[in-house]
């Protein structure tokens, strides 16, 4: 019969060294998934002003399920209502944005190590939303299909308010998962992190990156522009045009 192993027996294996091993390996990263961001405060005022009629709009048109829905279950108002507003691709209020984000997405996917000779980069979906003021906003977690790049610029936030959360798009690490050793640092084990933002604040990632918002308590108002961006091969649109 074969003798069982002990846990001593483990160590000797696990534990062991021999004077042929390195004791110090070296190391490569690879497939690192990129957020960038940066601060634009300057731009606030403006947007948030152009903003106010469409999410005015959003409200309007959600008016009729609120009242329903408060007269069902009693008067809760908007909580947990996101108003979205219809696109803002091609209004000359937000030019401007649109201009930075096309070009910039287009720069980071170069970075990225991508080659967009035969590519054009297109915005393809891009709007405003505010989370309802009595709370309860959220977004589950999502990605955005068909796009390349995806990005917010926050209108309306504080250290109050909810943020942006990404978790690791590896599916193999997700469903391996072993337990972190400390959860204040963000390491190789890290699944998830997020973003305290304030107004101003501008994020672009991958459109592969799960992301959601955590749910907002209603303490302050929170309102940012959200975008997508696709990059299209150019033999396809020459096709189109024929």
């Amino acid at each position: 019969m074969r003798k069982k192993k002990t846990k001593k027996d483990f160590d000797k294996i696990s534990c062991g060294s021999a004077p042929s091993f390195p004791k110090q390996l070296s190391k490569d990263e690879y497939f690192a998934c990129p957020i960038w961001f940066a601060d634009a405060p300057q731009f606030v005022d403006g947007l948030n002003k152009a903003s106010d009629p469409y999410i005015a709009t959003a409200k309007k048109n959600m008016k009729k399920h609120m009242d329903k829905r408060n007269k069902a279950y009693g008067d809760r108002g908007d909580m947990g209502l996101v108003f979205h507003s219809n696109t803002l691709i091609g209004e000359p209020d937000f030019l401007e944005l649109q201009n930075y984000i096309g070009a910039t997405s287009n720069n980071l996917l170069m970075e990225m190590g991508f080659d967009m000779t035969n590519h054009q980069l297109f915005i393809t979906e891009m709007w405003v939303q505010e989370f309802g003021k009595k709370g309860g906003g959220h977004h589950t977690l999502h990605t955005h299909w068909n796009g390349h790049m995806s990005g917010f610029y926050f209108l309306k936030a504080s250290e109050k308010t909810s943020r942006p959360f990404f978790e690791d798009p590896r599916p193999g690490n997700q469903m391996n998962l072993l337990p972190q050793k400390d959860l204040t640092k963000i390491t190789h084990a890290s699944h998830q992190i997020n973003y305290e933002v304030t107004p101003g604040r501008m994020i672009f990632f991958p459109s592969y990156m799960p992301h959601m918002y955590g749910v907002d308590m209603g303490y302050e108002p929170f309102r940012f522009i959200h975008w997508n961006c696709q990059a299209i091969q150019k033999g396809i649109l020459n096709v189109q045009k024929k």
